[in-house]
């Protein structure tokens, strides 16, 4: 519901979803000011605002002698540069002449129903019953310019999303320095921020620390979502638990550059923004053009971190991810590049699908090596072009064949990638981010198309586009294996990083959506050095990421802990692999690796036919488990019931249907002592008035005493042990 009332001290606009409230004022003056995000309450909250006189802070020139009016203490839904502010905004621009600012003021608002798109980016979607649009707009004629703030409202969902159009309306060129999609003002309380850090190998791992006086910044000037921090914060009240205290989310849906902050103001007040980067960004609109941000989405939970995160787990399933494979079991993999890397034949291939359908394996993926002259990471990216000779026949004879095994088959791309020793290269080298004059920076013996062009993308898509009509492909792992630099455009119309680095996103979508839209049953996996673009915008396009190259499955329970907090197990890529673990060393057996792996879309990463017999029956088990569970883990709630960043003892996480009727518990030990005092594990939830039965025991627990008192856990000898209880709730 998005409510509209005027009065003698302006207008007042309140967005009310089931559990939360959002409102803001337009001044008499014009000036948009934001009062109140949080759980639900009704009223006029203007009484929220305070005016002193505060010095040194500003007064706009038709506030007269009202020194207590100042846009550097009020709070504001669209912060500029030029009307006195002096924190971090959300808007900044410069004229032709070079001169910055602007002072954007409300000039009308519209209701819709339905959600709003964005031409070429991705978008929370909802239909006409389900959702609703709010358009604010704000202009400056003087400076030329018109914003329109677009909220997006899932009132069931609780989920408000929002995004900005930019728009000159002079008669001069204009250029943008800085556009933020979304910000938020909070006039009193303390609260942490959680971001979400990592490198290669241990991606989004959360880092809580407290907002502080001055300004907390993260973000990714790599072309890429990045490795290093994700598009994704959570601002939290300093008693904020899973279960308790109220925490808001903002996340990003886009997959490039972008530029998140927090800070506590003067005078204690809180503000938190998220956007496209604005270092090495100037985006120039002529008179007419204009500049969409991406959306950013923002929920928030009274009760804790828990509800925060099913919040965002729902909305990515059911209005972010539109590929028709979200909603159905997909088929569990092998992927060969940990069995063989570029070291194989045809012959190799099918002796590894065969194995590997014997015991159960419903799809074998072909990664990187099968194209042009790529015997090694040093040359034939760029060259999609099957090579026969290394197959010893055609890609359709080798599909064939894996085809009659009762086997789907898939391949790894690297679409936007280029190696020097290539004939593409070679033909195309303008086609290549470099600098004229400047020998490039290589990442992984290899540089980067420039996807911001169109002829670009389509040369490449045509490549690819061939190869998956040659065969029964079914599916798709689209990788990205070096961050951006030497940016540079060979365009008859030179622009500056910034604009190309946003076009190259829009290309890489543009692919993107060519290739779902034209191969509409294939599964595409997203990929970037393994979770270098885990991103909502990326989920637009594709059901499931690989979470992270580094598939240790001590590792990755904190990898995959981290991931929870904003995205959910159906978009997670998670594989077994081989002992000793290929990026740790470290050995888990075999049991513990399925039960991590199951927290995701489970796979294998290993030759199958070199496990040992026991190991091959705990194959057929996981796949079988897998397949069992698959309904729980990928559309039930989920429970993070340890911290393993700080709980060195054990990590325990749960899944639990929404009609509370099973729960599949999971534990692994983290580390071992002589004579061990018992451990518990608190469940969540379950139905507290029910029964729960232990399928594995047989043994009947009341839910309210497995959420409160706990279960003790069994002695595992040896460290990273599993233990896995599936719960059923019994009629009584």
């Amino acid at each position: 519901m998005i409510l509209f009332e005027q009065d003698s001290q302006g207008k007042l606009i309140t967005i009310q979803t089931a559990a939360t409230t959002y409102q803001m004022c337009v001044t008499e003056r014009g000036f948009l000011l934001h009062l109140y995000y949080g759980p639900k309450t009704e009223g006029d909250l203007r009484y929220l605002l305070t005016f002193r006189d505060r010095g040194f802070s500003g007064n706009p020139y038709d506030a007269g002698d009202n020194r207590t009016f100042s846009m550097d203490a009020l709070p504001q839904e669209y912060p500029c540069y030029g009307n006195g502010d002096y924190r971090f905004i959300a808007f900044e621009m410069c004229d032709d002449h070079g001169i910055y600012g602007c002072d954007l003021r409300y000039a009308g608002h519209e209701v819709i129903r339905g959600k709003y798109s964005i031409p070429g980016l991705p978008a929370v979607y909802g239909d006409e019953f389900q959702a609703a649009t709010l358009k604010v707009i704000l202009r400056d004629e003087a400076a030329g310019v018109e914003v329109t703030l677009l909220y997006g409202m899932l009132a069931d969902q609780d989920v408000i999303t929002r995004a900005a159009v930019i728009r000159n309306i002079g008669e001069r060129k204009i250029e943008i320095h800085k556009a933020y999609s979304g910000l938020i003002d909070f006039m009193s309380g303390e609260y942490d921020v959680i971001h979400f850090h990592g490198r290669h190998g241990m991606e989004r791992q959360p880092e809580r620390v407290p907002v502080m006086t001055g300004t907390q910044s993260y973000g990714s000037r790599r072309g890429t979502s990045s490795h290093q921090q994700n598009p994704f914060l959570i601002l939290a009240e300093k008693d904020c638990t899973e279960t308790q205290g109220t925490c808001y989310a903002m996340q990003l849906l886009y997959s490039g550059n972008f530029h998140a902050e927090a800070e506590i103001d003067q005078y204690g007040q809180t503000r938190m923004g998220i956007g496209l980067q604005d270092e090495m960004f100037a985006y120039p609109l002529e008179k007419g053009e204009a500049l969409y941000t991406p959306e950013v989405v923002l929920c928030c939970a009274a009760d804790g971190m828990t509800h925060l995160s099913h919040i965002l787990h729902t909305l990515i399933r059911k209005n972010i991810c539109r590929d028709q494979n979200r909603i159905s079991r997909r088929p569990v993999p092998i992927n060969n590049w940990e069995a063989t890397y570029f070291d194989f034949n045809g012959e190799k291939l099918l002796e590894i699908a065969k194995q590997a359908a014997a015991l159960g394996v419903e799809m074998f993926v072909l990664d990187d090596g099968w194209f042009g002259a790529r015997n090694d990471d040093n040359r034939g990216l760029g060259d999609w072009t099957v090579n026969e000779k290394k197959l010893g026949g055609t890609l359709k004879q080798i599909v064939d064949q894996i085809n009659a095994m009762g086997m789907q088959f898939g391949i790894w791309i690297e679409p936007e990638m280029v190696n020097e020793d290539s004939d593409l290269y070679r033909a195309h080298p303008d086609w290549a981010f470099t600098i004229p004059g400047r020998k490039p920076v290589r990442g992984r013996n290899q540089l980067v198309l420039d996807f911001s062009r169109p002829e670009v993308v389509n040369a490449v898509y045509d490549q690819i586009d061939g190869v998956l009509r040659s065969a029964n492909i079914a599916y798709v792992k689209m990788d990205m294996n070096r961050s951006l630099m030497d940016i540079c455009t060979k365009t008859d119309k030179m622009q500056n990083q910034g604009v190309i680095l946003y076009h190259y996103v829009l290309g890489v979508y543009a692919f993107l959506e060519k290739l779902r839209t034209q191969h509409p049953e294939l599964l595409i996996e997203g990929c970037s050095g393994g979770g270098g673009r885990f991103d909502a915008g990326m989920l637009y396009y594709v059901p499931q990421i690989w979470c992270s190259d580094n598939t240790d499955a001590i590792d990755r329970i904190t990898i995959q802990y981290g991931t929870s907090f904003g995205y959910p197990v159906s978009a997670v890529g998670s594989h077994v692999s081989a002992v000793p673990n290929e990026q740790t060393g470290r050995s888990t057996p075999m049991h513990t690796r399925g039960v991590v792996a199951m927290a995701g879309n489970f796979g294998y990463e290993l030759d199958l036919s070199r496990i040992s017999e026991e190991d091959g029956q705990e194959v057929k088990r996981q796949i079988a488990d897998c397949k069992k569970y698959w309904k729980l883990t990928h559309e039930g709630l989920y429970y993070r019931l340890t911290d393993p960043l700080h709980n060195r003892e054990f990590a325990a996480w749960e899944f639990v249907s929404e009609d509370r009727a099973e729960a599949l518990l999971n534990v692994v030990t983290l580390d071992n002592h002589c004579n061990n005092p018992t451990q518990y594990v608190r469940m969540s939830g379950l139905d507290p008035k029910g029964c729960y039965e232990a399928q594995e025991s047989g043994r009947i627990y009341h839910g309210s005493a497995l959420m409160q008192a706990g279960v003790p856990l069994p002695f595992l000898q040896n460290e990273y042990q599993a233990w896995q209880v599936h719960f059923i709730r019994k009629q009584m």
